[in-house]
């Protein structure tokens, strides 16, 4: 059976209500009996209940965590940056994945009228009415994390995917590469749309021809980014390089090049978007777009705590954290 309050305060001598008052970080009780408490629910090897302390205090210290995808590499380091944060705190994560069976609406739902969160942040790959919605009739507090920096006025938390895509391109048109392929995310996901706009707006810039059969859709999986560079691989005028907009659909390019008995970057050149951890280890390692997830997580979190503890009630703030290229050796 577990230890009880009754048997830490048995143990240490002191009232119940003291070891309450201790357990919970009641400025009232002094150092000494408070390490003493401690000391005692340490020998017991005592675990709070959480959701019945939070049910006692009517206030959640709970931070949910929607992401669309959880077995996606690329959120790894957004769970961590949260999860970090709200530790430090005094706050704990859950994560729930929003994709397939349940949606970000019903996933938002969920959150605002359970009562097991104190706050949450959520992933939103495209804002549309119904989510957007959603969100105007909150309950709790809450942070956006998405691709678009104008989804509305809410907290949120971006990263300059248009810029940062127009730099790559650039990088390559410097490299003397002319002739450049794009394989884009999701038609209804806003770091693919914008991806695909700066390097569209690159080209143009630079006078790049862009042709229509060198413009792929993929989805950010590696299975997908595999699809794409095997229907160019197949014609005769094939690109000097291909820049996918995630690096996930960029070792999907390995895959099929490598497969062909065609040489990175000799051959064809690579480079991605994202800079996940495999992208460093890669063979050749891959030329990409360092995206700081894990400072993006971070600065939810602490945005969003700041909202739960009431201390920084200012109008809706939109961060946006600086990418930078980071050259290898695909290209």
């Amino acid at each position: 059976m577990a230890p009880t309050i009754k048997q830490i305060a048995k143990l240490a001598n002191v009232s119940i209500a003291t070891v309450s008052r201790a357990l919970s970080g009641d400025e009232k009780v002094t150092s000494e009996t408070k390490q003493l408490v401690l000391n005692a629910a340490s020998e017991l090897n005592y675990r709070p209940n959480i959701l019945a302390r939070n049910f006692v205090k009517g206030k959640s210290n709970i931070v949910g965590l929607i992401l669309p995808d959880i077995s996606d590499e690329f959120f790894s380091e957004i769970i961590r940056g949260v999860d970090e944060t709200s530790y430090d705190h005094g706050y704990y994560t859950m994560v729930i994945s929003s994709h397939k069976n349940r949606s970000l609406v019903e996933s938002v739902h969920t959150l605002m009228s359970n009562g097991l969160v104190g706050g949450f942040i959520i992933l939103i790959p495209f804002m549309d009415q119904k989510i957007e919605a959603a969100l105007m009739h909150e309950g709790v507090p809450f942070v956006i994390i998405s691709g678009d920096n104008n989804a509305g006025e809410f907290d949120t938390v971006t990263t300059n995917n248009y810029q940062s895509a127009f730099k790559m391109v650039e990088f390559l048109v410097n490299k003397g590469y002319k002739k450049i392929a794009h394989i884009s995310g999701p038609a209804d996901n806003n770091d693919a749309l914008l991806r695909k706009k700066g390097f569209l707006d690159a080209c143009s810039k630079h006078k790049i021809e862009i042709k229509n059969n060198w413009l792929l859709d993929g989805n950010f999986t590696m299975e997908s980014g595999e699809l794409a560079i095997n229907k160019i691989l197949n014609e005769d005028d094939k690109p000097e390089v291909i820049f996918a907009a995630n690096d996930m659909m960029a070792l999907g390019c390995y895959n099929a090049i490598q497969s062909r008995g065609l040489k990175i970057p000799d051959d064809i050149a690579i480079t991605g978007f994202d800079d996940i951890l495999i992208s460093k280890y890669a063979n050749p390692s891959l030329t990409t777009v360092k995206v700081n997830t894990d400072r993006i997580g971070k600065l939810a979190a602490e945005r969003l705590i700041e909202k739960m503890d009431g201390t920084n009630n200012k109008t809706a703030q939109k961060i946006e954290i600086e990418s930078e290229l980071v050259i290898r050796n695909s290209c």
